[in-house]
C-alpha cells in the first residue's frame, strides 16, 4: 500500500467552493444572482454541498488514517472533538447574541449533545447549520469500528453493503418526497428525509471507499479536462434532474471529482494548490459554522446604525467580514484550542 500524505492541498479548497455555494444558498433571494435563470437554479440547490463535505469527510478520514493498523478509540473521538466542537460551540453563542429570545436550556442541551438531527422538528434549532455536525458526530462514532474491523482487514463485504445503503437511500428519499407522507418544506416530514442522520451514512461510506482505491490506485495524471467535464455535469444537474440530491445522490459525481482533483498535476491542481487559496479552504469550517449568526447580527447592525438593506450591499460586505471573521477564529479559536484538546489525556 502507497502511504498518501494526510493532507491533500489541492482539494482543501473545494471545501472552501462548497461552503461558499452554501451561504449563497442561504442569502436572500433578492440578491443579483437569483435573477440569473440557471444561476438561481443552482443556488436554490446548493445545499447540496453538505453532501459533499459527508463524502469528503468520509474520503479525507481514510487518507488521514490507513497508515494505522487500528484507530484508538478515545484517541480518535478526542482528537475529531479537538478539530470541530470549539467552533461548533462559538456558532450557539452567536446565534443567541441577536436571538436571545430562542433561547432555552432544552434547545441548548440538543445542540450541545449533537443529537438535534436525530429528532424531527428540532434539527434545526438555534444555529441550524449545526444539524450537520449532528451527522458527523455519527460518522465519528463508528469510524473506528468500521476501520478496525473492516477496513483494516480488507473486509470486501463493506463494498457491496454501501452500494446497498446507497440505492436504498437514493430510492427511499425520493419515493417519500413524492409521497403524501411528504408536507413540504418547514415541515417535520422534511427535516426527517433531509437532516436525518441514518439517510447520510451512504456519504460517508461512498467517501470512505473512494478513499481505500484512491491510496491503493491513485496515479498521478493530468485530469484538468476531466475535471472541468465533471463540475460542468454537476452544474446541469442541479438545473435540470429534478431529483433529490441531498442524500447522496451526487456521489457519482462528487467521487470522480474529489478523486481526479486528488490526483490531477495539471494546472488546476497547481490553483487550487496556491497557498491563499488552501487558506480558504482551512477556514471553510469556520464560515460555514457562523454564517447564519454572523448574517444576523450583521443585518442587525446595517439597518440599526446605519439604515442599510439593499439585499447586494449587504451580501459584498457580508462575505468580505465572514471571511475575515473565519480567517480569525481559525487562527486565534480553532487551531490552538485543537491544539490544546489534544494534548488532553484521560
Amino acid at each position: 500500500m502507497y502511504f498518501w500524505p494526510v493532507k491533500i492541498g489541492q482539494i482543501t479548497f473545494t471545501r472552501f467552493v462548497a461552503a461558499m455555494a452554501i451561504v449563497i444558498s442561504h442569502f436572500n433571494k433578492d440578491l443579483f444572482l437569483y435573477k440569473i435563470k440557471f444561476i438561481s437554479d443552482i443556488f436554490l440547490r446548493a445545499n447540496v454541498g453538505v453532501s459533499y463535505f459527508f463524502i469528503l469527510s468520509g474520503f479525507i478520514m481514510i487518507v488521514a488514517y490507513h497508515k494505522k493498523e487500528k484507530i484508538g478509540y478515545l484517541d480518535f473521538y478526542r482528537n475529531r472533538v479537538a478539530r470541530i466542537y470549539p467552533l461548533y460551540i462559538v456558532g450557539l453563542l452567536l446565534y443567541f447574541l441577536t436571538r436571545y429570545s430562542d433561547f432555552s436550556l432544552y434547545k441548548t442541551l440538543l445542540y450541545l449533545s449533537g443529537i438535534q438531527s436525530w429528532i424531527p422538528g428540532k434539527a434545526l434549532i438555534a444555529n441550524f447549520p449545526g444539524w450537520s455536525i449532528s451527522v458527523e458526530f455519527l460518522f465519528y462514532l463508528i469510524f473506528p469500528w468500521l476501520y478496525n474491523y473492516l477496513y483494516s482487514k480488507g473486509n470486501k463485504s463493506i463494498w457491496i453493503i454501501a452500494l446497498l445503503i446507497w440505492i436504498g437511500t437514493q430510492v427511499f428519499s425520493n419515493l417519500y418526497i413524492n409521497s403524501r407522507s411528504y408536507k413540504g418544506p418547514h415541515t417535520d416530514s422534511h427535516e426527517f428525509i433531509h437532516y436525518f442522520p441514518l439517510w447520510h451514512i451512504n456519504e460517508f461510506l461512498i467517501g470512505n471507499l473512494a478513499g481505500l482505491f484512491f491510496v491503493k490506485n491513485h496515479e498521478k495524471k493530468n485530469y484538468d479536462l476531466a475535471i472541468v467535464l465533471l463540475f460542468t455535469g454537476i452544474m446541469l444537474s442541479l438545473i435540470f434532474i429534478p431529483l433529490n440530491f441531498h442524500n447522496g445522490l451526487m456521489a457519482v459525481l462528487f467521487v470522480p471529482a474529489i478523486y481526479m482533483i486528488s490526483c490531477n498535476n495539471g494546472l488546476i491542481t497547481r490553483f487550487f494548490s496556491m497557498k491563499p487559496l488552501e487558506f480558504l479552504g482551512e477556514i471553510s469550517y469556520a464560515m460555514y459554522i457562523i454564517h447564519i449568526p454572523l448574517l444576523y447580527i450583521l443585518r442587525s447592525v446595517l439597518w440599526n446604525y446605519f439604515q442599510v438593506s439593499q439585499s447586494n450591499t449587504v451580501f459584498w460586505i457580508y462575505i468580505l467580514i465572514l471571511m475575515a471573521v473565519s480567517a480569525i477564529f481559525y487562527e486565534f479559536i480553532e487551531k490552538p484550542m485543537r491544539d490544546y484538546l489534544r494534548k488532553i489525556r484521560f
